[in-house]
């Protein structure tokens, strides 16, 4: 999924190939190594760092960029990680 702004996933509904709405893009986590999107959140990172459990809510707020099947007006992931 090259070509992509990065501020153009802001804000994009996140839907799973099952058809189930998981959110809006709030926020990224980058992987400044590889230059590359590591997860979305459905939060501002500012609550994530805020929280009282952060690594739960971290877990419950995020999806993994690699479960990304489509970006277009939406953004479709799988159920599940691929597998490695």
């Amino acid at each position: 999924m090259a070509g992509v702004w990065l501020s153009e996933i802001y804000g994009k509904e996140i839907i799973t190939n099952g058809g189930r709405k998981l959110g809006k893009v709030e926020d990224l986590i980058l992987d400044f190594e590889n230059g590359s999107v590591s997860s979305l959140l459905l939060v501002n990172a500012d609550e994530l760092i805020r929280s009282e459990n952060t690594a739960r809510q971290l877990a419950k707020n995020s999806v993994k960029y690699q479960r990304v099947r489509n970006l277009d007006n939406t953004i479709i992931v799988s159920e599940e990680l691929p597998p490695r």
